[in-house]
């Protein structure tokens, strides 16, 4: 059995990994509130893009682009989103796991497809299970800017329009409530869910044509959607590090709470120990 000196050591070491816990969670709270923020904040924008590309590709008769036309697959492009570093759940590994069971399904060989991967995280990981990692983005800040991830759109959807790769999905985590991400898998290329029937088109004049407009528009578009999914999986980072944290927390109490219960019988159980050897010592001096 330990000694009271081993478990009061234990109980303190505990209570400073909780409060170290607890503090982290506090601040995973507000990084996840105002990664929250920047989403809603990103919806009107986006759907307003979204708007003006469906108004621009869908009502102008006889115009064509790349970007809208399905082609023969030879190779798909996977664009994943993780984290810098750990501490954050089943956050990575879900998405990870999806990736890998995906690849499994549609892929015989690694000629058929190629990664383009965010995060630290999912570098290391998807280089060690040798993946086929064309471009890798780290290094980003807890709550990106567009700026910080311009590059990697801009050649994402470049290496698309070179035929580099012919149709492109991104795989993220999505964020629904504090307690709750799902792993989504949602395709970027080609722009073939455009649906006139379900969107409200509206009329513009176009000053130059409408093909060099969507020149312009289609790849700001595309870009704003991986923008997004960025956006989304922020969310669910801090708030799948927040929960990580509250669980961790819980369980640094329980425990506090177990080793206490220890100690205090090891301590009643010295104090009995105690008490018999004076009793006895006193009877044979009798």
């Amino acid at each position: 059995m330990a000694s009271l000196r081993d478990i009061k050591a234990r109980i303190e070491s505990t209570k400073k990994t909780s409060q170290i816990t607890k503090a982290m969670q506090m601040v995973y709270s507000a990084k996840m509130n105002r990664a929250v923020i920047n989403v809603k904040a990103f919806i009107p924008y986006m759907s307003k893009m979204e708007e003006v590309t469906h108004s621009v590709a869908l009502g102008s008769s006889g115009v064509s682009h790349p970007m809208l036309q399905t082609r023969p697959v030879k190779k798909t492009c996977y664009l994943v989103i993780t984290s810098e570093r750990g501490l954050a759940g089943a956050y990575n590994s879900n998405v990870l796991r999806k990736l890998n069971q995906t690849i499994k399904e549609r892929h015989q060989s690694k000629d058929e497809y190629s990664i383009i991967v965010i995060g630290r995280i999912g570098r290391d990981f998807l280089l060690k299970q040798g993946h086929n990692v064309i471009l890798d983005v780290v290094g980003l800040p807890d709550l990106p800017d567009f700026l910080d991830i311009k590059d990697v759109t801009s050649k994402a959807v470049g290496m698309f329009d070179d035929g580099t790769f012919d149709e492109l999905y991104v795989y993220y985590s999505h964020y629904v409530s504090a307690i709750q991400q799902d792993v989504v898998e949602k395709k970027v290329l080609p722009l073939t869910d455009m649906d006139a029937t379900n969107t409200t088109l509206t009329s513009y004049e176009f000053e130059p044509s409408a093909e060099e407009i969507l020149d312009v528009l289609l790849p700001q578009y595309a870009e704003s959607l991986l923008y997004g999914a960025l956006l989304d999986s922020k969310a669910s980072e801090h708030s799948a590090r927040m929960t990580a944290m509250k669980n961790s927390t819980d369980n640094a109490k329980e425990l506090i709470g177990e080793l206490s219960l220890q100690y205090n019988r090891a301590r009643q159980a010295a104090i009995t120990q105690e008490i018999t050897e004076i009793v006895g010592g006193a009877a044979a001096l009798e």
